[in-house]
């Protein structure tokens, strides 16, 4: 007895002892590693005469990028190709979201139809996109559609205020002038009586099962409300229309063909698996919830309105997440065509011209890292907000 009782003290025998033990021996072999990995690091890039910091950012950086948001050219600092890099980034990542869903919930619709082509069409898609790598479906949109385009001077045209040819496609650019920023009160205004509008509604129908035409009400408002305002102060906009100078056209919007390419290529692939999502929510939803819709009478297009797609969602929003950060990851293959995104501008001339690696490389992962915790934030926010309350 008084043996069994000595051996149950011992510390070793205890066994959140030896958990501690064993996190406490963890953590310090990763510090080790860690140090260890930092100090030869920091010996090489001494030995190489390759400077620490981020003075770079405030050096002039030296060469041009194709497309820019915000005013650039080679006068400009290292700091403002990170900029440029990051919204070139952002940019294709959020015209690619908001494709790709559309894309994806439409062909998901139609291949649960009743109508054999359709549902046929819509699984051949799935099957052809969703099985090639995504880096080929971008060189085949860059280099066998878009580059066997006509040249400047044969541009193919809509018009003549549209052009379409081998190096990208040129719009009309709006000038604005004064009395504009009254359209834009106004349309402030209606957007944000629409809102209230909806929100009365609900509450509205929630309580006497009374329902109002707000999408009418709302296009009413939003579109004709300006519309008419833009026409009482004078149609205070000009257009500046693209023209041939040169070998070239000046002037007017473009849109170069590398965006382009990667914007169609990241928004068929990405489509093709939130299809799928979307059919596989759609059939998780009970089978006697849309029956029970049908026998009151209400037609197909409001039972998927109002009863399919809201329960579907909950199955579909978690896949939707991982859809989106995928495709945010995968727009840094834009580098394999030209496109100047934050991987190409930043971590590859930048990279290769100051010699920074560590400093580009953590500041890359680092904007990568907050955008997709970002996605993933109001995602969750979303699905959180939609889940179904038990009581």
């Amino acid at each position: 007895m008084s043996y069994q009782t000595k051996s149950t003290k011992h510390w070793w025998n205890n066994a959140q002892h030896r958990a501690l033990l064993f996190q406490v021996l963890l953590i310090g072999g990763l510090a080790l590693v860690v140090w260890t990995i930092a100090g030869n690091t920091m010996t090489n890039l001494e030995k190489r005469g390759i400077s620490t910091g981020f003075k770079f950012l405030t050096q002039e950086s030296g060469f041009g990028i194709i497309q820019s948001l915000v005013p650039y050219d080679e006068s400009y600092s290292f700091g403002r190709t990170f900029v440029v890099g990051l919204l070139n980034t952002l940019l294709v990542s959020f015209c690619g979201i908001i494709l790709a869903t559309i894309l994806g919930f439409t062909v998901g619709v139609a291949r649960l139809s009743k109508n054999w082509l359709v549902s046929t069409m819509a699984g051949i898609y799935i099957e052809i996109f969703r099985n090639i790598p995504l880096l080929l479906q971008i060189f085949f949109c860059y280099f066998a559609v878009l580059r066997a385009l006509p040249s400047p001077k044969q541009s193919m045209s809509l018009g003549e205020t549209i052009f379409l040819n081998i190096r990208g496609l040129y719009l009309p650019k709006p000038i604005f002038e004064s009395g504009f920023g009254l359209v834009l009160v106004v349309l402030a205004i209606a957007v944000a009586v629409t809102i209230a509008l909806a929100i009365w509604a609900g509450k509205r129908q929630r309580e006497t099962g009374q329902q109002f035409n707000t999408p009418l009400a709302a296009g009413l408002l939003v579109i004709l409300l300006p519309l008419a305002t833009y026409f009482l102060a004078g149609s205070p906009v000009s257009w500046e229309l693209p023209a041939l100078k040169g070998f070239n056209f000046k002037g007017g919007i473009s849109i170069i063909p590398e965006f382009t390419a990667l914007l169609v290529a990241l928004s068929i692939y990405t489509g093709a698996f939130i299809a799928e999502a979307v059919r596989s929510g759609i059939l998780a939803v009970n089978k006697g919830q849309t029956e029970a819709a049908s026998a009151l009478g209400l037609h197909q297009s409001m039972v998927l309105k109002l009863v399919v797609v809201p329960q579907a969602l909950r199955v579909i929003i978690p896949q939707l997440t991982s859809q989106y950060l995928n495709l945010v990851k995968n727009s840094s293959l834009a580098t394999a065509i030209g496109y100047p995104d934050l991987v190409s501008v930043f971590a590859g001339t930048t990279l290769n011209q100051t010699g920074q690696a560590i400093e580009v490389v953590a500041m890359t992962m680092a904007v990568y890292l907050f955008i997709s915790l970002t996605i993933s934030f109001l995602m969750n926010w979303y699905n959180k907000k939609i889940m179904l309350v038990e009581r």
